[in-house]
């Protein structure tokens, strides 16, 4: 779905398809707009619109769709979709006014844990060797000779 189809949706409706409310997309695309302007014109034109590039990337982060999925919605590359997602990434977090929750410190444990380590490493078994001159007078002896043991070959 691209941008143009989506704004005419309620606010509501915006925020549930793509995971922001309109004022933060609007924000988000102020802080494109801004880089767009700042960076040095390219040859050819992009594929796609800043607004569908930002709708793009949060289709991305909010259904967990492969980037050939979105990239089929959108009738372009898998790899242009890539490129459309990291620049996105790459801008807003350097905008400042977006950025991941923090991790919390780790808490310390009320309980003592206890490790303990196996070495679970394949062996292989210990055989005595089988000569073949020994297998073959032996099943010699037994079809030609059924009373008698085998010979014993020297070795």
């Amino acid at each position: 779905m691209t941008y143009e189809n989506l704004k005419g949706m309620s606010s509501k409706a915006f925020k549930r398809y793509s995971g922001v409310k309109p004022e933060t997309f609007e924000t988000m695309l102020e802080a494109l707009s801004k880089a767009e302007r700042d960076k040095k014109k390219l040859r050819c034109s992009p594929a796609l619109c800043l607004e569908d590039q930002l709708l793009l990337a949060l289709t991305y982060w909010r259904e967990y769709r492969t980037q050939f999925h979105i990239a089929a919605s959108y009738s372009i590359h898998e790899s242009t979709a890539n490129r459309i997602i990291t620049k996105v990434e790459e801008v807003l977090a350097a905008s400042g006014h977006f950025a991941l929750p923090k991790r919390q410190a780790p808490q310390a444990a009320e309980h003592e844990l206890v490790v303990v380590v196996v070495d679970s490493t394949e062996t292989p078994i210990e055989r005595p060797k089988k000569s073949s001159a020994a297998t073959t007078a032996a099943s010699w002896t037994k079809r030609h000779l059924p009373g008698l043991s085998a010979p014993r070959l020297s070795r």
